[in-house]
């Protein structure tokens, strides 16, 4: 890792403490907008984290990014969704923008003045984007955008999004009739209501109307129609790394507070980390941890390497929340009531894990990615093994 980024890392580590962990379970509970918090990650730079240095970003390659949102995963995940979405939408538009968007729109989002998200999801399509309904009609030198778009994060609170639409809805395959499009909330898209959620407070999460929203057609990413689904795959990659780093973060947030409370809480004279089955369960707790964040290693080596990862962000994913969700559930128990209480961290992370194995797409879909990416490795070696 280079030093700028063990420098930054630090002096969020010293926020973290300093500002974020002394208000976090107020403002969780009161599912209060962190607008100070927000500001502070702008101040450091985060809003253009992963965007190119020419275009004002800082440039962290995908490992030096995971570090940062698993560190302050380990404090209150729900800030990291304020970047990670936001982020992402910069992704689309940095690798498959043309040379005007990326310098129209790249400077902006790197300084915060433009923030928004991905809406890619819809009341009857989220897994299966191919099913998504709201489309976009060609009329003149602009494109008219119909439909709904729903649990989509940073609407409410931004003012820009990266939309994916039909702008076929009769091509065949059907994702072949989807088109990702730059809109901004001044171009008259309706914020209709926010989402109450079990976790990740704080962050907004809403639902959108577009009711024939105008746009110029120079917003499509790319200045071509019918490549949105191609382009959203391509970022999920970066999605889910970020997704299995929150997860990491997590996993290492419960796992510390069950080892610091094994040490003071004492049964039968003795603290409870000297019982076998509370050992048994810190040594589960560890390794899912460690696992977990070699995972995510590996997968953003190989997305800033520019390898197709989606088997290794695929895998990351899948464990780093299963492992945040087994974690949680362990540090509960061993809490006993404290973790069941609304005073401590434990509840949290037990209502938060839950969403990292939901979204960025289900972790029965990953299993199912995983499986058939590896199949079709095994085949392309198994050909080329008996080629003359």
């Amino acid at each position: 890792m280079r030093p700028e980024c063990i420098e930054l890392l630090e002096a969020i580590d010293r926020w973290l403490t300093r500002d974020v962990a002394p208000a976090v379970n107020r403002m969780e509970h009161a599912d209060e907008y962190p607008s100070a918090f927000v500001a502070a990650m702008q101040d450091f730079g985060l809003f253009g984290a992963t965007i190119p240095a020419e275009f004002g970003g800082m440039g962290l390659r995908a490992g030096e990014y995971a570090a940062v949102v698993e560190l302050i995963s380990t404090v209150w995940m729900s800030l990291t969704g304020v970047i990670n979405s936001h982020l992402m939408m910069a992704e689309l538009v940095s690798r498959y923008g043309t040379d005007e968007q990326r310098k129209a729109w790249l400077p902006k989002l790197a300084e915060g003045e433009l923030r928004g998200g991905l809406a890619l999801t819809e009341p009857d399509a989220g897994t299966d984007l191919q099913a998504i309904r709201t489309t976009a009609v060609r009329r003149g030198d602009s494109y008219v955008l119909s439909g709904t778009k729903s649990w989509i994060t940073n609407a409410a609170r931004g003012n820009c999004l990266a939309l994916l639409v039909k702008t076929d809805p009769l091509a065949q395959p059907a994702h072949r009739g989807t088109s990702m499009f730059l809109v901004q909330r001044s171009d008259g898209y309706e914020v209709v209501r926010t989402l109450s959620k079990l976790g990740y407070k704080g962050v907004d999460t809403a639902e959108l109307v577009f009711s024939d929203v105008g746009v110029p057609a120079d917003r499509i990413i790319g200045n071509e129609p019918g490549l949105g689904f191609k382009q959203t795959v391509g970022v999920l990659e970066l999605g889910r790394i970020n997704v299995a780093a929150r997860g990491v973060g997590i996993a290492a947030a419960a796992l510390d507070a069950a080892l610091h409370y094994s040490r003071l809480r004492r049964t039968m004279g003795k603290p409870i980390g000297e019982h076998q089955s509370i050992q048994i369960m810190l040594a589960d707790m560890a390794c899912r941890t460690s696992s977990a964040r070699l995972l995510v290693r590996e997968a953003a080596s190989a997305f800033d390497e520019g390898r197709r990862c989606d088997v290794e962000a695929g895998m990351a994913k899948l464990v780093a929340s299963e492992a945040a969700l087994a974690n949680a559930t362990e540090a509960m128990r061993i809490h006993g009531a404290y973790g069941y209480s609304t005073e401590f961290e434990i509840e949290r992370y037990y209502r938060d894990a839950p969403l990292l194995c939901i979204g960025e797409g289900t972790n029965e879909i990953q299993r199912i990615v995983i499986a058939r990416q590896l199949l079709e490795r095994e085949a392309a070696s198994a050909d080329a093994g008996r080629r003359p």
